[in-house]
């Protein structure tokens, strides 16, 4: 197995964590298309309690695990986290997060959005060696479901799953690898998986409208594929729309550093970045606040979000988010789970699964109407395969677009 990588810094104990442990619920959602069929495993006893073991940073990220929380205890569950404990949702509450996240794409869907009466076990850790000692704790209490949300629980989720194969596991945003690094599946385990490329180029491309300077910058974290991956479809957006701009890239080194991340921000605005893509964990928060504090100042600056919406920490200054519907492949896992329904395999999911979105564009600035038309487009086009978006900045000469 591969060592796991550290992506977000978190405070609790994971004793403490385990005291808090009832929590999540999530929405009820049509699965998503799997890339490959899943194998049938048999089903585990019905359970109320559905465990979540959460990435470093934990609660309160404004992005991956709080997308995790919100399909566990939101929509699943119809509670709320309040004051170290859970607080029943009212539905105008439900109602508006459902709306919040799924947008105009809950008016489309076929099947209601309800709460599963499930019992959130929500774990944190303070270091990444707590992935597997968390995950055997939620065997060890039976808990048939254990979500684990983020690449670096990969390891670990391989590990519980195959000492114990009568649970049922939930790996997002990895595959499980054998020591060859080679994708492989396990009858109780679902791993899903995005194309979070093509999110980035619609975001690129908004980028590529809205900037004035033509000059644009990009916040990553750790240098890792996944988030060369952010880079490189957001580069080829740019690319697409305004092929003047200037890409500026920027790695942190980490997700956990609030104050580099805005410190970084900062160095771009300066050099003349009207409009920065913060994907970078923690630090991405360090980065909007850099651009929230120059708009605050009168610049007109912008800044793009990533995994969720962050309109709320800085609304004068967020642009728009790439949307990775964590939440929904949350409340997928929980539901099949609930129905007796759970089947493992690997799900990919992009703009044509609705798996990927970009979050509503709220500012207005010259030429926004024909930006959005042009968005739309470039949308249909990507899932028309007409748009073959780059997942490392060495393809980006494959991403343009057809004549």
């Amino acid at each position: 197995m591969r060592p796991s990588l550290s992506t977000l810094l978190l405070a609790s104990s994971l004793l403490l964590a385990c005291k808090s442990a009832k929590e999540e619920p999530a929405p009820a959602v049509a699965p998503p298309t799997a890339a490959s069929a899943p194998a049938a495993v048999k089903p585990a006893p019905k359970t109320t309690r559905v465990g979540l073991v959460l990435s470093l940073g934990g609660r309160g990220d404004q992005s991956f695990n709080d997308s995790a929380l919100r399909g566990l205890e939101e929509w699943a569950a119809g509670v709320k986290y309040e004051g170290g404990g859970y607080k029943d949702l009212t539905p105008e509450e439900r109602q508006a997060s459902l709306q919040g996240s799924l947008g105009q794409d809950l008016a489309r869907r076929d099947s209601p959005v309800e709460p599963l009466g499930i019992t959130p076990v929500v774990l944190q850790s303070r270091v990444a060696e707590d992935y597997e000692p968390n995950l055997q704790l939620l065997a060890d209490q039976g808990v048939p479901l254990s979500l684990a949300v983020g690449f670096q629980l990969e390891n670990a989720v391989e590990t519980a799953a195959k000492r114990d194969p009568e649970m049922h596991f939930l790996l997002v945003d990895s595959p499980l690898l054998s020591a060859q690094g080679e994708p492989y599946t396990l009858p109780n385990v679902r791993t899903v998986v995005f194309r979070e490329e093509e999110g980035c180029y619609l975001v690129g491309a908004l980028a590529g409208l809205a900037t004035k300077t033509n000059k644009v910058g990009f916040v990553g974290g750790m240098e890792i594929p996944l988030v060369k991956r952010y880079e490189a479809g957001f580069r080829a957006g740019v690319a697409a729309t305004n092929p003047k701009a200037t890409v500026v890239a920027n790695y942190t080194g980490s997700f956990t550093h609030f104050a580099l991340g805005k410190q970084v921000g900062q160095d771009l605005l300066t050099k003349g970045m009207d409009v920065i893509f913060a994907a970078a964990g923690v630090d991405g928060l360090g980065a909007i606040q850099a651009v929230k504090e120059a708009r605050d100042e009168g610049k007109v600056v912008y800044v793009l979000g990533v995994d969720s919406d962050p309109s709320h920490l800085a609304p004068k200054a967020v642009l728009s988010a790439v949307i990775k519907r964590v939440d929904l492949v949350v409340y997928e896992a929980v539901r099949d789970q609930v129905r007796g329904q759970f089947r493992g395999g690997t799900q990919t999911l992009g703009l044509k699964e609705g798996g990927i979105a970009y979050a509503p564009v709220r500012l207005d600035f010259p030429g926004k109407d024909e930006a959005l038309r042009t968005l739309e487009s470039l949308k249909a086009k990507i899932i028309a395969g007409e748009i073959q978006v780059p997942t490392h900045p060495s393809q980006l000469p494959a991403s343009k677009p057809r004549p």
